[in-house]
């Protein structure tokens, strides 16, 4: 299916798991809370996207998704630090909220390449990843993080919450 190996199926199903759980906790919390099972889920399910996307050589041996997988998991590690001991003081909480929503930008990047390489099947949107277009896609993704984590800084300074739904339950 789309050219994939069995390990690039699964890798692509544990990654839309991640994707899913980031973004509902992001439109939940506002941010990608460590301590509840919508953050957990995110996390480990993007530790083992990165692990399994160690084992994929579309283009022959290691290379730029590699790495991205590489920094992924370095990300993940000072956010995991920042949360569980305030190894940076008054901007652990900063630190680590800011760092799973950078993680959750480093999904798009892939994902948008691989998929929007693949499909539509036949035609796809675009012809890799270094077609200009593409590119533009991933700044607009880039910007939309910077504004999140401008809001996430905002409101964490206000000291809101972060159990505090951003929206009032329905």
């Amino acid at each position: 299916m789309f050219g994939l190996t069995p390990l690039g199926l699964a890798h692509t199903a544990i990654s839309l798991v991640a994707l899913a759980a980031g973004i509902a906790a992001l439109v939940r919390f506002g941010e990608i809370p460590a301590r509840h099972l919508l953050g957990r889920t995110y996390i480990w399910a993007t530790v083992l996207t990165c692990l399994t996307g160690f084992g994929i050589f579309r283009h022959g041996g290691f290379g730029a998704p590699h790495a991205l997988g590489v920094i992924t998991l370095l990300v993940l590690g000072v956010a995991a630090l920042a949360g569980a001991r305030p190894v940076f003081g008054r901007a652990s909480r900063y630190i680590e909220t800011i760092a799973y929503s950078v993680t959750l930008f480093f999904h798009m990047i892939p994902g948008l390449t691989e998929t929007f390489t693949r499909l539509p099947a036949g035609a796809p949107l675009f012809n890799g990843p270094d077609d200009p277009a593409l590119q533009k896609v991933v700044g607009v993704f880039f910007i939309l993080l910077l504004i999140g984590c401008a809001l996430q800084v905002r409101r964490l300074y206000a000291g809101r919450s972060p159990w505090q739904p951003v929206r009032p339950a329905l």
